[in-house]
């Protein structure tokens, strides 16, 4: 039938053909701490083996802030990927009511149902998939995202099938509710860690927004010549505002001082870095977070963010390759947002402007290329962030040196 619309969630969820799932099952799918693409690339397998038709699993996440959906994690067998894509979820009708009414909607042939026009769609019918299952995710009864299913074969999802691919929709929203439940708690623990510390330098909170926004912008941009998945590029999303979480660790007199730093203060600000990764490290641990797919990210993002290319940066002094790339990303972004802001010893720089210093400090050994050279063709969206998370008021004082420097 084309244009299906299932039945609400709910009624599986209750009815006595719906397979029951049990939430402390030891799938060895949900075991181990690697990623969750790897352990949707697992998942599928196993459904294959009971459903062959089934060419391509993907997953895209809600952020409801700017009612963005983003592609997330996939497992493709047949046709190319879809990656780094997002739309806003309110353009497209048919998604937006099954996610408000949690329906789920089977296609019989995609290509009498779905239009041209938009590069999902125009995607999706240059694949060759004949009939589609979209479900939709719920985290305690907040929306999530969609689960996609897609064959090459007209009418693959009969009813049986439908209930069937229920359960294993159960199992990947747990594996996502779960991953995202694991963020929540590092990010919350460390929020609370901030506001404890009282901290009261410039990471406000539009400072972190603009952050977050910065570096998935430039992540995205890099990500085919860098290898990043969708689901890494959001890791650094979320993970990129933890950068300088150190400082809460950093006495008033040095963090808050109005003039020139002393040596010995330098070091003492320095040390924020090794602060922040055992800030971390303790977090991952007390809350055992080991599981944490990304965990690796983060502790980059907090332990290199400093570091320079050229072997100038701190604390460890690294070069080159030896960086992260989701460090250099978000040390890019954090030298770029301190540049276009108001400071009480600086006004703020213009755009053209901090592009400059910016490419002067590549052309110095220091930035990452790449990572410059997304910013500056993104600028006039980072223009929009920029203006659109704007600081409310200025930090009661600061160090009378540039945020960029080796500080």
């Amino acid at each position: 039938m084309e244009g299906f619309v299932g039945l609400p969630l709910k009624h599986w969820e209750h009815s006595a053909i719906m397979p029951q799932v049990n939430h402390h099952y030891h799938n060895p799918v949900l075991e181990h701490s690697e990623k969750l693409n790897q352990k949707l690339v697992q998942l599928h397998d196993q459904i294959l083996v009971r459903i062959p038709n089934i060419d391509r699993i993907a997953c895209a996440i809600y952020e409801e802030k700017e009612d963005l959906l983003k592609t997330f994690i996939n497992s493709t067998r047949n046709g190319k990927a879809i990656n780094n894509y997002q739309c806003k979820l309110s353009t497209s009708y048919e998604l937006n009511l099954l996610a408000k009414n949690s329906e789920y909607r089977a296609l019989s042939e995609i290509s009498e149902t779905i239009g041209t026009g938009t590069a999902h769609s125009d995607w999706l019918l240059k694949q060759g998939y004949r009939s589609s299952f979209t479900v939709p995710m719920y985290d305690e009864g907040v929306f999530l995202g969609f689960i996609f299913f897609d064959s090459l074969q007209p009418s693959a999802f009969t009813t049986a099938v439908q209930r069937d691919l229920i359960l294993y929709c159960n199992l990947i929203n747990m594996l996502i509710s779960n991953e995202l439940a694991i963020v929540r708690i590092t990010l919350a623990s460390a929020r609370m860690a901030r506001d404890f510390a009282n901290l009261r330098d410039f990471e406000t909170g539009a400072h972190l927004e603009r952050m977050a926004r910065f570096s998935r912008m430039i992540a995205k941009k890099i990500a085919e010549k860098h290898q990043l998945s969708d689901e890494t590029i959001e890791h650094i999303f979320i993970f990129a505002p933890l950068h300088d979480i150190g400082k809460i660790g950093i006495p008033d007199q040095v963090l808050l001082k109005p003039g020139k730093l002393t040596s010995e203060e330098k070091l003492i600000m320095q040390s924020h870095v090794q602060k922040g990764v055992a800030v971390v490290q303790k977090i991952i641990g007390d809350f055992g977070l080991q599981k944490l797919s990304d965990s690796q990210v983060l502790l980059n993002i907090v332990q290199c963010h400093h570091e320079f290319l050229d072997g100038s940066g701190y604390p460890q002094q690294l070069t080159a390759s030896d960086i992260p790339i989701e460090a250099r990303i978000v040390t890019v972004a954090d030298i770029f947002d301190a540049l276009i802001s108001p400071r009480p010893y600086k006004v703020a720089w213009s755009m053209e402007k901090a592009c400059d210093e910016l490419n002067r400090m590549v052309q110095a050994g220091q930035l990452d290329a790449d990572c410059v050279a997304a910013l500056v063709e993104l600028s006039h969206e980072f223009s929009e962030i920029a203006l659109n998370f704007q600081d409310d008021v200025l930090a009661d004082a600061a160090p009378t040196i540039p945020q960029y420097s080796m500080l």
